[in-house]
This record gives structure tokens, sequence and C-alpha cells, in this order.
């Protein structure tokens, strides 16, 4: 049986950047996007040899705004694919969109093509917040986007939302998620506004901006899982939330250290023991294949150890969890330590067990990053070897 493989298509080129956003993306910057397509076809040619033998079940087209590309040029990209690799019959095939980036011809050129789900970054019901942050759509055009991508046969629809905006309120932000819901998308995600080092917000807030604070959003975190369970949206992961069978089947690659591949200025790749990444640069990373120059900004060879680390860290963020056999099994780790913590967070409400798997609780998430800090740090203070208490505990 094949292994499985996912491949994420990066496509750095926007209409205008996000105040908020750090992504690596491009505004004005259309002019290369035929010399770019071409150099992407290049290096999904170069490196599709590499994965003889892997069936690719997942692609994940991101951005940036894909279709900035040309719908036309999206699709060329897909069927170059499907010919380099081996894609499943049940590929679950992802576009990312802006609302105003799309309309029902290229929703249905894109869906008969084969692109089987669509992520729309709808982020906020209120055309103020929206305006606040640098988006250059409105709601209306949402409910237009999933209207059209509706009438163009897409049976897998996922809003993208943002909590923690300027000017947001509790009832702005309820009025968002009941939006969200009457729009009736297969899954929702919803994140907590970031201010990151670099972007226009951040200057916003140096220059003496007000957001809504911790508190304000660990409200709004909590009232987004209670109404989305409401509302038959499962919570999978941290921000993640979706129908019976809706989970995003290659975000979860991620999650659960599942190999993908990328490619792209400023995509990142977990294939063969190695994660690496390539230049954030659409200039620099065109150069390269063109020129056979050097592509990584970023290689490393992943140790048991580490990946064990990364068990904790990403699986944590999963209500699936992580399990004591699994650990270590996989990792020949001693997991007594985590459990000693893990029991005390279940005192605390913050994670819960069941049936032999731990997983954090929606107030544990919110303190996610604390909690697996000290996880891991109780990782790294573990005195005796990994594979003797492993084998202690199985009674050799």
């Amino acid at each position: 049986m094949a292994q499985k493989l996912g491949i994420y298509i990066h496509i750095p080129f926007c209409r205008h950047k996000c105040d908020y956003c750090d992504f690596y993306s491009l505004a004005g910057a259309e002019e290369q996007t035929d010399r770019y397509q071409k150099a992407l076809l290049a290096h999904i040619a170069e490196t599709a040899p590499q994965a003889r033998g892997w069936e690719v079940d997942t692609v994940y087209f991101g951005g940036g705004t894909p279709l900035l590309l040309g719908t036309k040029a999206v699709i060329q990209v897909l069927e170059f694919l499907k010919k380099r690799f081996k894609l499943s019959r049940d590929a679950e095939i992802t576009v990312e969109a802006n609302p105003e980036s799309v309309d029902f011809p290229t929703l249905r050129a894109l869906r008969r093509s084969g692109f089987n789900r669509l992520s729309l970054g709808m982020q906020s019901a209120c055309d103020s917040e929206l305006k606040a942050v640098g988006r250059i759509h409105d709601f209306a055009q949402v409910e237009a986007a999933v209207q059209a991508a509706r009438k163009a046969k897409w049976k897998n629809i996922s809003l993208d939302l943002i909590y923690g905006l300027p000017g947001q309120t509790r009832s702005s932000w309820e009025k968002t998620l009941d939006a969200a819901i009457s729009l009736a998308p297969e899954h929702i995600s919803g994140y907590g506004l970031k201010v990151e080092e670099g972007t226009p917000l951040a200057a916003r807030v140096a220059g003496g901006e007000i957001l809504p604070d911790d508190d304000a959003q660990a409200d709004a975190y909590l009232a987004m899982v209670e109404k989305l369970a409401q509302a038959g949206y499962g919570q999978y992961e941290i921000s993640n939330f979706a129908k019976e069978g809706f989970a995003s089947r290659h975000n979860l690659k991620y999650w659960t250290l599942s190999p993908y591949l990328g490619f792209g200025p400023g995509a990142h790749s977990d294939f063969g023991d190695r994660r690496y990444a390539f230049l954030r640069d659409l200039e620099g990373y065109i150069t390269a294949v063109e020129s056979g120059g050097r592509l990584l900004s970023e290689e490393n060879v992943i140790p048991r150890r580490e990946r064990g680390s990364e068990y904790l860290m990403l699986r944590l963020r999963t209500t699936h969890g992580i399990e004591e056999w699994e650990y270590r099994r996989e990792f020949f780790m001693d997991f007594d330590p985590i459990a000693a913590l893990l029991a005390d967070y279940e005192r605390q409400g913050w994670a819960e067990q069941t049936e032999r798997r731990w997983r954090l609780t929606p107030e544990g998430f919110l303190r996610s990053n604390v909690l697996i800090g000290q996880l891991l740090e109780a990782q790294e203070r573990a005195t005796l070897p990994g594979t003797l208490k492993y084998m202690s505990h199985k009674g050799t």
C-alpha cells in the first residue's frame, strides 16, 4: 500500500496586504506571475521523482491570493501535478480565495478541473472591522461567493474568521459567528488576532491603538467553541471546527507529523526525515530555479527525540490528543513525567483523559502555549534512558 503524501503550493501574490499579515506575499507583483508559474512547474518536475511510490492524497493551494496567478494558470498547475505525481482518486484538493477574488465562472472552472475544497477568508461579518485591518471585501461579497460556490457544485466550503479585531465587541463577534453559521459551510476556522512584528498593525499598536485584550480574546474563543458545537461543528483542533467528515485532511498532516512537500517561496516541507524551507524571496526563488542555484533557506534532519517533542506540541493542538503507549512505542521515551503533569492539568480543568488518550479542554487550549511548554520541560528533565524505561513498563 502506497504511503500518503500532502502537497502545498504557495502563490505569493495579493492585491493588498492586510495590516496584520506576516505571511510571505507581495502586493503589486502581478507582472511576475507568468515567470513564477514556469519556475513553479520546473521545481515540481525536478522534485517529483523523489516521491515515486508515494500517493498524494491532499493538495493545498495557499497564499497570498492563489487566483491572482490566473484561473487558467492555477488549473494548469493542478494538471501538471496530476501528471507528475500519483494523486489518489479521493484526494482533497483545496484552494484558498478571498471573497472578492471569485465568481461563478471561476468557481465552476476550478470545480470541474478537480478542486473540491474552497477556503474563503471571511474574517468578519462587520464591514467596519474588515476595513479596520485593511481587508478589501465586505460581508455581502462573502455571501455572494458562498452562493456562487454552491451553484458551481462545491460541497466542501471552509470559512476563516478572526476574533480580537480592532473595534470588535462580544456582540459583534457573536454576529460574525451567527452569520458564518447561517452560510452553512462544512468547516469553520477561528483565529485570535496576533500582532506580528513588522506589520502595519504592529506600528499602529506601537502608536497607541488599543485592541481587545487577552481576557476579551479568551471570552471570544470560548463563545466560539460553545456556539459552533451547538450548531453541529465538532472541534478537532485548537482553531478548527467541522461538520462530521469535513475536517481538513491537509492541515491534519501538519498536526500529526505526516509527510508533505511544499513548493514556492517561503514554503516548508517535511519529507524523508528532513525538514526544509525555501527562500522567502520571489525573485530569489525564481532565479534559483532557473539557474539551478540554492533554493533552501533552512534544512534540518530531525532526530527521534525532537520528533517526540513535536508529537507532544502538535498532537496536543488536536482534540485527538496523545496516548502513552503510542508515545513510548514511537519515540522510546519516558511518559511518566508527562502523565503526572497531565493529571494535574485534569484537576485544574485544563485536560481530560478519554479511552487512554489525553487531550486539552477548551480552557486548556487557551493556555496551550504555557502547558505544552511545561510538558516539554518535563520531557527534557526525564532522567532515565527512554528505552530502558519503556522496556521496564513492558515487564521485561
